[in-house]
């Protein structure tokens, strides 16, 4: 199911442009003490101030850019992996300790998404006309390491977070280099992506329009090439982007407040930095498709304690999400003139989008229509104005109220 979402997503990309996809890790969170997987977690939700924890169960999802009509992007889930990590021994000999651990090691979250992206570039090069296809894969910082960044396949860019301390280094000068004895790999110190931010005097900002959620923003950045990171090794060759805090206020005339600066790294050199930025802005939308996974469609809610039946039903839900995103974009793109009218009590706001309430509630009345052997379902609502004023009575109240108690 999933391969057939990734052919139907590769299908709507223009010949040649790159495969956009995001990754990133959420939990489902169950109770039960003897359902396969289920482990205590970190609670994302919980305050900074205090590390909570609950039993969830760990998913991995990658989630590949399905272009609209109007310029914009909605990601639709192409791969939901069961992420557990392996339960601890009680009382373990030294080989099932050995053991625990080198199993432990294999669980972790950034190696199964090395695997993921590996698996996925692998699929794209097996599809007619991808392999010459570059693919872009943004995630955020707890995937920006050497895990992963030192096992990226062949025609594959990454794009993650970075941390404002993170220590860089420029191209090794060869007029220093020695011409016998090691060779040296690192140049001098970079400054840390933080001292670029400040420093506008070496290094000036330089700005772009971005359209984000039907929003349009001048957006400020500064960028810096050719740096190397030990993270890395010395076999990539990275570049730069620090993006400046987006202003906002909170109601009209209030004290302007800012948020947090982003600080991100490209494994490409010579990627366009609005490329990158675009692309990494993609990136929120994947938790977009966690919150209707969760919310609208009920994922993690299945009673089963099977080992196979907890990795199936939320996987089978989440590629049942990803054909519903897909069939929606073919049959209406982002018009609404052919789905149900709203209700009067909803607001009048238009997004830029189709929303996942909507796709369900139009999947419905196609289903219901087609139970009841009426091929047009919408028409039982009208999309006409009812009166502002009653018809006037042009008969006498009085014979009505008499005929009607008689």
């Amino acid at each position: 199911m999933f391969s057939l979402l990734r052919r139907s997503v590769a299908q709507q990309v223009p010949q040649g442009a790159p495969f956009r996809a995001v990754l990133d890790d959420t939990l489902l969170r169950r109770s039960g003490n003897k359902i396969p997987g289920v482990a205590w977690r970190r609670d994302p939700l919980g305050p900074r101030f205090q590390t909570n924890f609950v039993r969830a169960q760990r998913f991995l999802q990658l989630s590949a850019a399905l272009p609209a009509d109007n310029g914009t992007h909605r990601m639709v889930p192409i791969a939901f992996l069961h992420a557990p990590t392996p339960p601890k021994p009680q009382k373990p000999s030294p080989e099932k300790q050995a053991q625990y651990r080198a199993d432990a090691r294999e669980a972790r979250i950034s190696v199964l998404a090395a695997q993921q992206i590996s698996q996925l570039r692998a699929d794209l090069d097996q599809d007619e006309g991808g392999k010459a296809r570059p693919l872009i894969v943004a995630f955020d910082g707890g995937y920006t390491n050497s895990t992963v960044l030192k096992n990226l396949p062949d025609n594959t860019i990454c794009i993650g977070r970075i941390r404002q301390d993170a220590a860089l280094y420029f191209k090794p000068d060869p007029a220093v280099m020695k011409p016998r004895g090691r060779r040296l790999r690192y140049g001098k110190a970079a400054p840390t992506p933080e001292q670029i931010r400040v420093d506008d005097d070496t290094y000036a900002w330089e700005s772009i329009p971005l359209v984000h959620n039907g929003i349009s923003h001048q957006l400020r950045y500064k960028r810096v090439t050719d740096l190397l990171w030990r993270t890395t090794g010395t076999l990539q060759m990275l570049q730069l982007i620090v993006i400046a805090p987006l202003g906002y206020r909170l109601r009209k005339g209030s004290r302007r407040l800012y948020r947090q600066p982003a600080f991100l790294i490209c494994t490409d050199a010579a990627l366009p930095p609005e490329q990158i930025i675009q692309s990494y802005f993609q990136r929120w939308d994947i938790e977009v498709n966690f919150r209707d996974e969760k919310t609208l469609l009920g994922v993690g809610q299945a009673q089963v304690r099977n080992e196979s039946s907890v990795e199936a039903a939320p996987a089978f839900a989440v590629a049942s999400y990803g054909m519903l995103l897909v069939a929606s974009q073919r049959a209406f793109g982002t018009t609404r003139e052919a789905l149900l009218p709203p209700p009067k009590w909803a607001a009048n706001h238009q997004s830029s989008r189709i929303s996942t309430q909507q796709m369900i509630q139009q999947l419905r009345a196609d289903v219901w229509g087609r139970g009841l052997g009426i091929s047009n379902f919408s028409g039982f609502a009208s999309t006409t104005p009812p009166d502002s004023k009653p018809e006037k009575c042009f008969f006498p109240l009085a014979s009505a109220v008499c005929y009607a108690n008689s």
